[in-house]
């Protein structure tokens, strides 16, 4: 079977290595004659998975000690909530709004918090990523609040603000594990798995343990770190499958070479199209040019109805999702790591064969 190239924000393609180790094991995992999907979460099989996970994880991503590893559920858009609930305590914290998804996080942060928005990147349609001097940080905040990459509008975050002794605390759901960073610069992180980790239903947060702190009473036992950091991430049923599959995933990216090779090839696909976008004057790229994501590639045709003409014969081409999300519209090629070189070269080769067929 010939399979298309996938260029979905999420959920996202997958390697097929991992597609077909699933694929192996889905009826028996590791000869115990069941599959992991109808294992217990207490069985010695399942809790070596997640312990095995959580090693290869602290690897790769260079975790220190001193931060703990939780695995929950409820998407990133759970942690807008949870966040403040155990972090903020009704304080003060602040949020850097540079798309959708951060603009979220701050409207929900402020049920339980008082907000700060220290920038807000509207004025510009969030096309690009605030210097350092540009923020308007508090000195008494609880906490910074960013989202790494913007999926919707294709903008990332080179370097990360200073917030001196103020925990910065990052949503990286579409860009994690596809570069390196120094964990340590975070109070806490976290991501949604079914960019970049694996399949949904699965959340990562990695806390700083001296965050880790009571709540206040009211706050549900599942809304706070501590109740999955006091339980390995066992009080409930946690996610079994999508875990399994995030260890898959880590297990790929350590057979390719680790992050070192992932953030080089990830440079070299997005150069691939930021190269077409650059010597045409056929295509309106959103992003600025030093705000540009590695992960999501946005741009617009010259008309909506050529951007609707491209989808279309691009589907026909094998290469799918490229439309853009519904509040921005226009074209996006989301290119994460299990996106294969050869997909994107297709892609960059028919972006330019349709400009040259549709130019006036």
């Amino acid at each position: 079977m010939k399979r298309p190239y996938n260029f979905a924000a999420g959920p996202s393609t997958l390697a097929i290595d991992v597609l077909q180790e699933i694929e192996h094991e889905l009826y028996d995992y590791q000869g115990t004659g069941m599959s992991i999907m109808e294992m217990t979460h207490r069985s010695k099989a399942f809790m070596q998975l997640c312990d095995d996970t959580k090693a290869l994880f602290r690897k790769l991503y260079s975790i220190p000690e001193n931060y703990e590893i939780l695995f929950l559920q409820g998407g990133a858009t759970m942690q807008f909530s949870c966040i403040p609930l155990n972090l903020a305590n009704k304080k003060k914290c602040d949020y850097i709004i540079t798309g959708n998804f951060s603009k979220k996080a701050a409207q929900e942060a402020n049920k339980f918090a008082e907000v700060h928005i220290a920038y807000d990147a509207k004025e510009n349609n969030y096309s690009s990523i605030p210097t350092q001097d540009e923020l308007d940080l508090s000195s008494d905040a609880e906490y910074v609040h960013i989202c790494s990459n913007n999926t919707i509008y294709g903008t990332q975050w080179k370097s990360y603000p200073n917030t001196n002794s103020i925990p910065l605390i990052a949503d990286m759901s579409s860009d994690i594990l596809s570069r390196k960073i120094d964990v340590s610069k975070f109070g806490l992180i976290y991501a949604g798995a079914q960019k970049n980790l694996g399949i949904a239903g699965l959340t990562i947060v990695i806390i700083r343990k001296d965050l880790l702190q009571d709540t206040e009473n009211d706050v549900p036992v599942l809304l706070q770190y501590k109740t999955y950091a006091d339980n390995d991430s066992m009080y409930n049923t946690p996610p079994c499958f999508s875990i399994y599959v995030f260890f898959k995933v880590l297990s790929w990216i350590e057979k390719q070479g680790g992050l070192d090779v992932i953030e080089k090839r990830n440079e070299e696909k997005a150069k691939l199209l930021y190269d077409v976008l650059d010597s045409s004057d056929f295509y309106i790229p959103h992003a600025q040019k030093e705000a540009r994501s590695l992960m999501n590639v946005t741009f617009n045709c010259p008309s909506v109805e050529l951007n609707e003409k491209f989808v279309e014969e691009a589907k026909n081409e094998g290469l799918l999702n490229i439309k853009g999300h519904r509040a921005v519209g226009g074209l996006r090629a989301s290119i994460y790591n299990a996106m294969e070189v050869e997909g994107v070269e297709k892609l960059a080769n028919f972006m330019k064969n349709f400009a040259e067929r549709n130019r006036k």
